[in-house]
């Protein structure tokens, strides 16, 4: 058995996954934390966040987020896209700094305008 914490909302429920069958969750207290179990077992994600360098702003930096979750897999290499990236001022919010990261079809995106 695994052990997991569900961060799906507050209550944190302290789930028991089987390894050998994902599907046998205990510890949820709704469908949520067993499809939460499930997904994080058999094809685990995650939404990233992180800075970018920008010139022209009042900041050194420019805070940006992926548009979607990706493969826990990819994390490393979607975070080596961006040491490079250097934006120029103006950038708007939303908008797309690194298009398909590791052809997951998700971007980094830009979460403030500067």
């Amino acid at each position: 058995m695994r052990e997991l914490i569900c961060i799906v909302c507050p209550r944190g429920c302290h789930l028991k996954v089987d390894e050998t069958d994902a599907h046998n969750v205990t510890g949820y207290s709704c469908p949520r934390g067993k499809n939460y179990a499930y997904k994080e077992m058999t094809d685990p994600t995650r939404t990233l966040t992180s800075v970018v360098r920008i010139d022209g702003a009042l900041t050194a930096c420019c805070p940006v987020k992926t548009s979607g979750e990706i493969p826990k897999r990819d994390i490393m290499p979607a975070m080596a896209l961006l040491k490079n990236v250097r934006l120029k001022s103006p950038v708007a919010l939303g908008e797309v700094i690194v298009k398909d990261i590791c052809g997951t079809g998700v971007d980094w995106i830009a979460t403030k305008a500067l």
